[in-house]
């Protein structure tokens, strides 16, 4: 049998709008065992007389933390919404307490609520939890047909989403509104996008959205076409970006640094590739960088920082010090002998590095550094039909010399 002193201090406790109704025979004795019991203060009204001592939960959430390490040794509750670890707080808590000191004893989340209210495929559904994070992220997900269930902060967030949804093309999309979901105060109602919203819709909040209408939906393939980014001419072309893209072969969770971003194409698509893909954008002209960062809140993944100034004098010890090494490098501006040296002597072995050139003296460095390092070099030659005269031609781009190699 295992020691009582054995068994963990903190249980980190699923709660819904229903407080006490719903909860399990395992919950409701750690509840009613805790000598301490934190929430939030939605959570709180809910309790029951208890003999534990009960706190609120500070804003930010953050600033709770120390109270909480404070109280270990005790029997601590922690109140946090449906499931703790399905974009809840137990990811942030587990992260601040070694593993065999906390349990974790869920309910249902307010994603599986809301699909069992509208009888909806939860594992169809893309799950966003946008309480805390901007809207736009939704924007990938946009497309004719789709469902999604959407976790959101109060009424005055779903009626930005609302004007989102018609800035995109999408205002004939349904929005269900599922408020409260498992309490006394649940309430559902549904309304089209570019309708009239109710003015009292309570949090807490969520919405499942039937996406209707005809913009475009965002490929899911990379080589965006260009006219989805801002730009003022300097981008990597849809083509020659497809193609980038494939040698670059972003993989989930790793990051890119994409140097002499321009528009942010490349680093946009690289995060678009997956949620949990990171960036770091590096570009000399404000202009450009100020274009890239809103490209990145347009569509969808304005997690991308953008950091200005020229490489490779940006690459010096302090970037290095603050942002983790990349999984690949992008070079599309800037090369040069200097930037080439100090990525090679600073990224570990296996980083990925692709770049182009479309000048003599940039094609003849990177076949240098092919000689010295290895790789693949690549000639990129473009043409689109155009017309000439009456009839029509081919219309060729600059060429584009493309090297790829693994440190």
């Amino acid at each position: 049998m295992a020691d009582v002193n054995d068994a963990p201090w903190l249980t980190i406790l699923g709660w819904g709008e229903g407080g006490t109704e719903g909860l399990t025979p395992a919950s409701r004795d750690a509840l009613e065992g805790a000598e301490v019991v934190f929430g939030a203060r939605r959570h709180l009204r809910l309790l029951p007389p208890l003999a534990a001592e009960v706190r609120e939960w500070p804003v930010p959430f953050a600033d709770g933390l120390p109270q909480l390490l404070a109280e270990r040794g005790r029997r601590v509750v922690m109140l946090v919404s449906g499931d703790p670890f399905w974009f809840g707080a137990g990811t942030t808590l587990a992260r601040h307490v070694l593993a065999g000191e906390w349990q974790a004893l869920p309910s249902p989340s307010t994603f599986s609520l809301a699909a069992s209210r509208l009888g909806w495929s939860l594992e169809g559904c893309p799950c966003l939890g946008l309480h805390a994070k901007p809207l736009t992220r939704i924007r990938p997900y946009l497309h004719r047909g789709r469902r999604l269930l959407v976790l959101l902060r109060d009424g005055d967030a779903v009626a930005e989403l609302a004007g989102l949804l018609v800035r995109c093309g999408f205002g004939s999309s349904r929005l269900h509104v599922l408020e409260s979901l498992g309490g006394d105060g649940e309430r559902i109602r549904s309304v089209r996008a570019d309708a009239a919203l109710p003015g009292d819709i309570l949090h807490p909040v969520a919405v499942g959205l039937e996406v209707a209408g005809d913009a475009p939906a965002l490929p899911l393939t990379p080589g965006l076409p260009d006219e989805w980014f801002e730009h003022d001419g300097q981008i990597t072309k849809q083509a020659v970006r497809a193609m980038t893209l494939a040698a670059l072969a972003p993989v989930a969770g790793e990051r890119l640094w994409d140097i002499g971003t321009g528009s942010g194409s490349i680093a946009i698509e690289w995060l678009l590739a997956h949620p949990d893909n990171q960036a770091v954008a590096f570009e000399v002209h404000r202009e450009r960088a100020a274009r890239a960062r809103r490209n990145a809140r347009t569509l969808g993944v304005d997690w991308l920082e953008v950091v200005e100034g020229s490489a490779p004098e940006v690459l010096g010890d302090q970037t290095l010090r603050d942002h983790p090494l990349p999984d690949a490098v992008f070079i599309g501006g800037g090369l040069s002998e200097t930037l080439l040296e100090v990525l090679w002597r600073h990224l570990p072995a296996g980083v990925r590095l692709v770049a182009n050139a479309v000048t003599l003296e940039s094609e003849a460095l990177l076949a240098h550094w092919q000689q010295l390092a290895g790789g693949e070099l690549l000639r990129l030659e473009l043409a689109a039909a155009a017309p000439i005269g009456t009839r029509r031609g081919w219309k060729a781009s600059y060429p584009i010399v493309q090297w790829r190699v693994t440190r």
